[in-house]
Parts: structure tokens; sequence; C-alpha cells
């Protein structure tokens, strides 16, 4: 049980339904009521009740099949929300835009936003054609390097939260993952190669590579990633420039 130093609070509601939220993004993955109670001294009754009050609101999830609670696409929402005020953008952008130089490809910083990601930097290289990836668009996770990147990063259990069937698979090209068997298969080949990629999927005729920037426990903020137009060019070594830009900008949020 963590030990309460602090003054006892105003709004004890507010407060608890915070330090679990606040509790449950330092997990690896979903965990089990009884577990949040006990870590944070809070009664398992009053757990419970908020517990289901946030579920309503879409801030965790309830994985019946585990007995276990995770957070929600609202928390995720929350993270967007933060990084689209600047602080996590101001940090890549000199990052994005040294990777541009290096590589001579356009290079994009992006956030997920539910099963979403949105762009908060953009660097097209010179004489590169533009992308979709402007500032603020968004693009559904599962077809983008970047998306693929953050969600390889997350425990399985949000991932299934996340992708429950095949109703909520959205299609750009005709191409990519159309169910959730599909999209494991590809998540399970970006946690071996430590990089996400995606061909055709978003644009056609166009390859992006992904890396994930975790903070400091492990969790997925954010995904830098390198786009490019034809076959020529090899993702692992792109990806191999994409990796120390995400781990310098996971170093300086963290």
């Amino acid at each position: 049980m963590i030990p309460d130093t602090q003054p006892a609070p105003q709004v004890p509601a507010a407060d608890q339904t915070l330090r679990i939220l606040a509790f449950l993004s330092r997990q690896r993955g979903p965990v089990a009521a009884r577990t949040i109670a006990d870590q944070l001294g809070i009664p398992r009754s009053s757990v419970y009740h908020l517990l289901h009050a946030m579920a309503a609101h879409g801030f965790v999830v309830h994985l019946e099949a585990e007995r276990r609670w995770g957070l929600g696409t609202a928390a995720f929402e929350l993270a967007g929300g933060y990084a689209r005020q600047q602080p996590l953008a101001r940090l890549g952008r000199p990052l994005v835009a040294s990777l541009a130089d290096r590589t001579g490809e356009s290079v994009h910083l992006a956030v997920m936003s539910g099963r979403d990601v949105v762009y908060i930097v953009e660097e097209r290289a010179p004489r590169r054609p533009a992308l979709v990836t402007d500032v603020g668009v968004r693009l559904p996770a599962h077809l983008t390097a970047t998306g693929r990147a953050m969600l390889a990063a997350l425990p399985r259990e949000q991932v299934r939260a996340l992708y429950p069937d095949a109703a909520v698979f959205a299609d750009r090209t005709g191409q990519g993952p159309q169910n959730p068997s599909a999209l494991r298969a590809i998540l399970r080949e970006a946690r071996t190669t430590g990089y996400a990629t995606e061909d055709g999927e978003v644009t056609l005729g166009f390859r992006s590579v992904g890396v994930a920037v975790r903070d400091h426990a492990g969790w997925p903020v954010a995904a830098v990633a390198v786009t490019w137009q034809g076959d020529e060019v090899d993702p692992a070594r792109l990806a191999a420039a994409v990796a120390p830009a995400a781990a310098e900008l996971a170093r300086r949020i963290s």
C-alpha cells in the first residue's frame, strides 16, 4: 500500500479517481480492481464504483475474461490533447528536422488518439512529394507505421480492447489488416524487429517505417516515422536511423 503523505483532499472522490488513473498509467497491462484497492489504500467498494463511472466515460475498460481493468480510449485522448498543446511537438521538432536532413526523406511525429494517430510534427524533405500526414491530420492507427509502432508497444490486452472485432477496421487503399488476427501478426513482427512498417496502406506507392517513443514506464507516447516513395529503399536501413531519434525524444520527455 502506498502511504498517504499529502493533506486530506477536499474532494475525496476526485482525488481517488485521479490516483486510480495515474496508477493504471504506470502499469504494464490491465490489473485487478483488488490490486488497485490494495496498492492505493482505497476501499474496494469505492474502487469498483469509480471504475464503473470511469468506464462509462471511456477512461477505463473492463476486460471481463481476465477480470482486470485497463486504460480506455478517453485516456489516450488526454495524452493526445497534451501533445497537441505543444510540449511534445516542441521537443520533437528539431529531432524530426535533423532526421529528415540525414535520410533525405520526409519525417513525421504522431501520437495515439483512440484508434487513430494524430500527426503533430511533419518535416518534408526537399524535392519530395506532399504527403497526407500534415499536422493535425488523423489516420487509422492500424494502417500507419507510427500507429503500428505504438500499438506493438501496448499490452496485448489493451490492443484487444481497442480492436475487438473486424467492424472497427477502417480501410483506405484496399490493403492492410481487416481483422484482429491480421493485426496481431503485424504487431508481432514489429515487436520482433523493433520497428513497424506499412506499404501502400495509407497512400499507394508510398512506404513508411516507424519506431515508438516510450515514456519512463515503457508506454508509447508517440512514434517517429520516415515515409518514402518506391521500393528502392531498405526499410531496415531507415529504421536504424529512426530508432536513435525516437530514443532521444524518449530521453528528453523523461
